[in-house]
């Protein structure tokens, strides 16, 4: 009876996941086909290259050493895959949307995420003409490198603090995906600085477009992957003590 109750709540969440796939045009925070020169979207993509290969080693060596742990690692790349290719409507006609990597960087750490949010980022351009294959590699920098990475400084930062396990995740996944936009913002404003002020004024333009919604799609994204861990938390506490995310097998709260 436990096993199916444990079988029936991860269905749960696979359907719940599923259902917010909603499919709209591509109109949103990824930086959409073509849109960078030439010489932004090869520097972004010289970027991200070592990022993602240190994250393979990472990846596969994580999955050397606890094999029991791959259904959690597809779990972090589809929460993040649904959250960032949903699109909610912004000012000036653009879109925002969450990230989704706060999650598989707690579990994972922001090496291995790197990889997961290129591949999300990949199959969305192809899939969903959602970003594109030139800015990939600016796409990857932005929520797959600089928002893993925020995430996990402020994740172990509030640990080191004294806070909840709870506020820890939370801050961890809004302040990541925060910092995602802001870092779309200044490749945006590097590329096309502002004939009037320059690139600080470019800066501005491009991330207070996003501000009104974004912030709080951040704050919903945060409690969505508090929620998230803290079921993972009951039911697969086991998996949580093998990638290290609790010391020495202590549960938190």
């Amino acid at each position: 009876m436990k096993n199916l109750k444990k079988y029936l709540n991860w269905k749960l969440v696979y359907f719940l996941l599923a259902i917010m796939i909603v499919p709209k045009p591509a109109f949103a925070m990824h930086i959409m086909e073509g849109f960078l020169p030439v010489e932004w979207a090869i520097f972004w993509w010289a970027v991200s290259i070592p990022f993602l290969v240190i994250g393979f080693r990472s990846i596969r060596k994580t999955i050397v050493e606890n094999p029991e742990t791959k259904m959690m690692l597809g779990l972090s790349g589809a929460f993040a895959f649904v959250l960032s290719a949903l699109k909610i409507p912004s000012v000036t006609g653009s879109c925002s949307h969450p990230t989704g990597v706060g999650l598989g960087t707690i579990l994972f750490g922001p090496m291995a995420m790197s990889v997961v949010g290129f591949i999300v980022l990949l199959f969305q351009a192809l899939l969903l003409a959602h970003g594109g294959l030139t800015t990939l590699g600016a796409n990857t920098v932005s929520m797959a490198i600089v928002g893993p990475l925020i995430a996990y400084g402020v994740y172990k930062g509030a640990t080191k603090m004294g806070l909840s396990f709870s506020w820890a995740v939370f801050l961890a996944a809004a302040l990541g995906d925060l910092g995602t936009y802001v870092v779309t913002s200044i490749q945006l404003a590097l590329a096309f600085p502002s004939d009037v002020g320059g690139f600080f004024a470019s800066f501005t333009k491009f991330s207070g477009i996003f501000a009104i919604t974004q912030i709080p799609l951040a704050i919903s994204e945060g409690i969505l992957t508090v929620v998230i861990m803290n079921f993972l938390q009951k039911y697969n506490l086991a998996e949580l003590k093998a990638l290290k995310v609790f010391k020495k097998g202590a549960e938190q709260q």
